[in-house]
């Protein structure tokens, strides 16, 4: 099995992941990931992610020009691109549309508060980027700058971005990320969530680097 072969295999099955755990619906979402320097494998436009077959992705150059494939080229493709162009890192990227983190930019409430250990220890907060016309080259426009300074993060009224070294590493950010929001929503419910003193902070991200852990580290502000 040849490593495009594997990927193929592996966009598939983190699709059916992502539409089974409701991350996605309908024919919403896209995944993406680096074959080389000039070659990207990623979902056609119109696919549904739970239904989606390894010969139906399509390999498309940085600029979104369709390479191999009869699909069409996703018109999220400059959301997938401004990360790459931004990180030489990033091998995947995943843009879905977790209904939770979603519901908090849509009430205007960031998800950046360093407030979850386990949010904190794996990246830190979750930034939000400014409104852009999904589908349209405005989405690269604004997660660019972001991007540079994070591994998560969400587009204001529109989804989540969240990439890694490998596929399995962007999709897990995506589960942590909408895992998170389960939670803040439920704080928010209950009352004022606390958020996470600077001592607490620090103790956390001591224990981070302790663990060897990777990627990048966003703090509000940044």
């Amino acid at each position: 099995m040849n490593d495009e072969t594997a990927q193929r295999d592996a966009i598939c099955g983190i699709a059916a992941r992502m539409y089974e755990r409701g991350l996605v619906s309908a024919t919403d979402g896209n995944i993406s990931v680096r074959l080389d320097a000039e070659r990207f494998l990623c979902t056609p436009s119109g696919s549904c992610l739970g239904a989606l077959l390894p010969g139906a992705l399509v390999v498309v150059d940085p600029e979104g020009r369709l390479l191999e494939g009869t699909g069409r080229v996703t018109s999220e493709f400059p959301l997938h691109a401004a990360c790459y162009r931004e990180r030489e890192d990033i091998a995947a990227v995943i843009h879905a549309h977790p209904p939770r983190a979603i519901g908090f930019t849509l009430a205007g409430i960031g998800l950046d508060a360093l407030v979850l250990p386990e949010l904190v220890f794996s990246g830190g907060g979750v930034p939000t980027a400014p409104y852009a016309t999904p589908g349209t080259p405005e989405g690269g426009a604004v997660i660019g700058p972001c991007i540079r300074h994070c591994d998560s993060l969400m587009l204001d009224r529109h989804g989540s971005v969240t990439v890694g070294g490998t596929l399995m590493e962007a999709f897990y950010r995506l589960e942590k990320l909408e895992h998170a929001a389960e939670s803040l929503f439920t704080a928010h419910m209950l009352g004022t969530p606390r958020t996470l003193t600077a001592e607490e902070v620090e103790r956390i991200l001591a224990a981070r680097a302790a663990y060897g852990v990777t990627g990048k580290l966003y703090r509000p502000g940044c």
